[in-house]
């Protein structure tokens, strides 16, 4: 149910994204676009365009809703810090790379410089 809604999603958003780039500028927003005809109304005229625009981004908004319900729906129960595993006393943590082994301290002050030993 999850995947079917998620592909729902992103058609809407896509349509959505293509329906705002096919209406026609205004103006308005950022005072630059297409003019008013010299009348500044509080609304601009309802096209069907607009219409679809709208019905698209409800249905987006609540396909976006859908699924942050479906994620808490998962995770009902587990914490974060569940997650969280203490390093062990001797060993590697396992939430860093495991290291690479051989000897990597470096020399000693005034010691020459000397690579680790090949494995």
């Amino acid at each position: 149910m999850e995947n079917i809604v998620l592909t729902i999603h992103l058609i809407l958003a896509l349509a959505l994204i293509l329906s705002v780039l096919l209406q026609r500028s205004e103006g308005g927003g950022l005072g630059i676009g297409g003019g008013g005809g010299g009348v500044m109304s509080g609304r601009p005229p309802s096209t069907p365009m607009a219409k679809v625009t709208w019905a698209l981004a409800i249905g987006f908004i609540i396909t976006s809703l859908a699924l942050t319900w479906f994620a808490t729906q998962d995770s009902v129960g587990s914490s974060v810090i569940d997650g969280v595993i203490e390093q062990p006393a001797g060993g590697d943590s396992p939430l860093l790379p495991p290291t690479l082994g051989g000897d990597l301290t470096p020399p000693a002050p005034g010691g020459p410089a000397v690579p680790p030993p090949a494995e």
